[in-house]
């Protein structure tokens, strides 16, 4: 017993050797970058918005500016109608097709997945880019309508924003709802049925309620992309203003920039977006359950006529969804004659991307797989401080590093820009600050399954490395981080595709010289060369499909939330 104390006080004392040296110095670097990265440039937004933007001089007309003018609080009311709209309506469509797609064995289960991943994953503008050829005034489908007569109306302002979101983000409802659905224990349900309460009734008063949680948390996700997005409003909205679009006019005005006002915009959205989050939080937690789903629920085989009807409702909107992806990649092989697509099939749309535009491919994945290398080299870190290293320090980092996630694009690229663009750190108009967008932003998919692969780990397999005299450090590196490769990929694949497909503060941020393939996209439309906004959006499709080919591979099939 004397010896197994000796040992054991060793072994504490090997664990904590370093308490004052790597671990302490690496937390205090983790939190003066969160400083200076996160906490500085919202602070200075913040103090931005309460200065004149002639005199500098403190003032609270920017606010009073925003509650006096009409324009202004009609386009929080578009933001929030919207954003609620869209939630309600990807809610009731995700949750029915998920329970239709997770409890019957459907045709084309894996076809309506990728389908579903996809269209998740790609970028909202292309959406509303690839409906408006189809849609629009002088769309393909709205052409082939009116030949026999029949008349669709405009699909711009508010409609088609709605239209654009729901099929956009619907799959996240459908993905989120489908793995809390197979993770119920069956017995519950039974339990239920043998209490006489069964088919819908089952549905809505045992297994619905259940997951209800998961269901919040997906709606909130809808609600904050919804909310945030510049670039579909932007694109097909026609005058239907949004928050982040008055930000992005407002901050890159034709007449001045007002950064101040543009600011106390930013200040807003961001209050109201912490407002949700609190709120639907709260909810969350007040509606938990716990349970041990040791039997997952069984996959019922339908009837024949039943699972064709089942299969094609699901498949049906799944295709919906994936369309704008399916319309660009044809569009692009498609003879142009100016902004007008003509008959014939032609690779000249490619060859003008490659010729005008390459240099955005170029920067698109040269900022990503930068910006991927830090992701992956803070996640390992911050992950392992917040697991193992519990304290005041790594919640703080932990809180520090997820609150950028909530906070709309075009807002964190006005946060930057007023940070960054004097002073003795000046990131303005370089490569680094788009970069540093991309971290902040994206460094949340790599933080959250980090955490979850490091909780997998028995802390045992650290302990005996360190019992056989291997320093912490060195244990970290060489035990550790092997045991955490599976999932640090899978998220970092995520943060990927996520990353190549910003547009919102990378439009605020870039310069000439620093295009992004999305940015390259949005300028393609608006100065209508299609065809090569059709080429780069397939380009783009192509690299987000490879990186879904990727994590399926290393994570073995688990699905992307």
């Amino acid at each position: 017993p004397e010896m197994e104390k000796t040992n054991k006080k060793k072994l504490y004392e090997r664990l904590h050797m370093d308490k004052f040296n790597f671990w302490t110095i690496t937390s205090l670097l983790i939190l003066i970058v969160c400083l200076l990265f996160i906490v500085y440039p919202f602070l200075n937004l913040i103090v931005q918005s309460f200065h004149n933007g002639e005199t500098n001089a403190f003032t609270l007309e920017n606010y009073m500016k925003f509650f006096e003018k009409r324009y202004y609080k009609e386009a929080l009311r578009n933001s929030l109608l919207i954003s609620t709209v869209v939630t309600i309506l990807a809610t009731c469509l995700g949750v029915p097709l998920a329970y239709l797609g997770t409890r019957f064995n459907l045709y084309l289960k894996r076809v309506i997945y990728v389908m579903v991943v996809l269209s998740m994953l790609s970028p909202p503008f292309i959406g509303a880019y690839a409906w408006i050829t189809l849609l629009g005034r002088a769309g393909f489908i709205t052409k082939l309508l009116a030949s026999v007569g029949i008349q669709l109306g405009e699909i711009y302002g508010f409609k088609g924003i709605v239209l654009v979101f729901t099929l956009k983000l619907y799959p996240m409802v459908y993905l989120y709802v489908s793995g809390a659905l197979g993770s119920i224990d069956a017995s519950l349900e039974e339990a239920s049925e043998n209490l006489g309460v069964s088919g819908i009734r089952r549905i809505m008063k045992v297994t619905f309620p259940v997951i209800t949680p998961t269901i919040l948390s997906a709606a909130l996700m809808v609600f904050m992309t919804a909310l945030a997005d510049f670039g579909t409003p932007r694109l097909i909205g026609e005058g239907y203003n949004t928050l982040p679009v008055i930000i992005y006019k407002e901050f890159l005005n034709e007449v001045g920039t007002d950064t101040s006002f543009a600011s106390a915009l930013s200040v807003i959205i961001i209050v109201i977006a912490l407002a949700v989050l609190f709120v639907q939080k709260r909810f969350v937690d007040s509606k938990s359950y716990n349970m041990t789903s040791l039997r997952p629920p069984k996959v019922v085989e339908l009837p024949r006529p039943k699972k064709i009807l089942a299969t094609a409702v699901v498949f049906f909107v799944s295709f919906l969804s994936v369309l704008p992806q399916i319309t660009v990649t044809i569009q692009s092989f498609l003879k142009t004659n100016g902004p007008i697509f003509v008959s014939g099939f032609s690779l000249d749309s490619y060859r003008n991307v490659l010729n005008k535009l390459g240099q955005s491919i170029t920067n698109t994945f040269l900022f990503g797989f930068i910006a991927l290398a830090i992701i992956v080299f803070l996640g390992l870190l911050g992950s392992y401080l917040i697991v193992r290293r519990k304290g005041f320090t790594a919640n703080l980092i932990d809180l520090l590093l997820m609150f950028p996630y909530v906070i709309p694009g075009a807002v964190l690229g006005i946060c930057l820009t007023v940070s960054f663009n004097q002073g003795p750190v000046i990131l303005t108009g370089s490569m680094w600050i788009i970069i540093l967008s991309f971290v902040i932003r994206k460094l949340p998919y790599t933080m959250r399954s980090s955490v979850g692969i490091l909780y997998q780990i028995d802390k045992s397999v650290e302990e005996a490395s360190i019992s056989l005299s291997v320093p912490p450090m060195k244990t970290f590196f060489k035990t550790t981080v092997p045991l955490m490769i599976p999932g640090v990929v899978s998220g970092a694949v995520l943060s990927l595709i996520s990353v190549i497909n910003t547009l919102s503060a990378t439009l605020i941020l870039y310069t000439g010289k620093t295009v992004t393939i999305p940015v390259a996209i949005f300028n393609c439309v608006n100065n209508d060369a299609y065809g090569q906004a059709a080429a780069l959006s397939t380009i783009l499709t192509l690299a987000t499909i490879l990186c879904l080919l990727v994590f399926h591979k290393i994570s073995g099939g688990k699905s992307v939330v």
